[in-house]
């Protein structure tokens, strides 16, 4: 009678030890499957909702513990699409017009460039707006003394023009700028009378 309560105890402990064992390899596969990429991506997709199209234009590094990126942002699109000459021409004429101002003076001076490109009264190309002269005077300072050569642009310069070039347009439509402080009073009677004020930041003055 003993040893048949044994041989049942014994089994009832041998199938606990089963039961259990069952449930941690049942465990580890699952935990296996969540830490796949596939089962991550699965459950990102199914979590934010998205559609099998528009999933597609993700880039999903689950595996490497990478962010998800949206190919529309990366595939964003600048408005203007300038040689290598005339980007070289507007990071040095920004760096050295507004090398001093925050990122909006920069964006403002970038914009007004490129609103000349675009406008009919101006040549349509940087380098040809920079270097063009009127009256027999050139247009910017910085090609008169020469620091459009000298400067070195600084990567918040670059990333202002950056913006501007992706569309960022913070000018009002200007097609003017000039440092009061600096410039020539003579020259600054004929911004005050012949073109209209449209707002004034850091150091410089907006007209159209």
């Amino acid at each position: 009678m003993y040893k048949y309560k044994k041989s049942i105890m014994m089994l009832i402990l041998c199938q606990g030890i089963f039961a259990v064992s069952w449930f941690n390899l049942k465990e580890l596969q699952i935990n296996r499957i969540a830490s796949t990429p596939a089962f991550q991506i699965r459950f990102m997709e199914e979590r934010a909702g998205l559609d099998a199209s528009s999933f597609m234009g993700m880039v999903a590094e689950a595996s490497s513990g990478q962010r998800v990126v949206d190919y529309s942002v990366l595939e964003r699109k600048a408005k203007y699409t300038l040689s290598q000459e005339d980007y070289d021409v507007l990071l040095k004429i920004v760096e050295a017009e507004a090398g001093c101002e925050d990122m909006k003076g920069k964006m403002l001076v970038a914009g007004v460039i490129m609103n000349r490109v675009e406008s009919s009264k101006f040549p349509n190309t940087v380098k040809e707006v920079v270097f063009q002269r009127g009256n027999g005077t050139v247009q910017f300072s910085p090609v008169k003394d020469g620091r459009l050569s000298e400067v070195k642009v600084s990567e918040d310069t670059k990333e202002a023009v950056k913006r501007v070039l992706y569309g960022e347009d913070i000018t009002e439509g200007a097609l003017y700028f000039a440092a009061r402080k600096y410039a020539d009073p003579e020259r600054m009677k004929w911004f005050d009378n012949s073109l209209t004020l449209l707002f004034s930041y850091g150091g410089h003055e907006f007209f159209s």
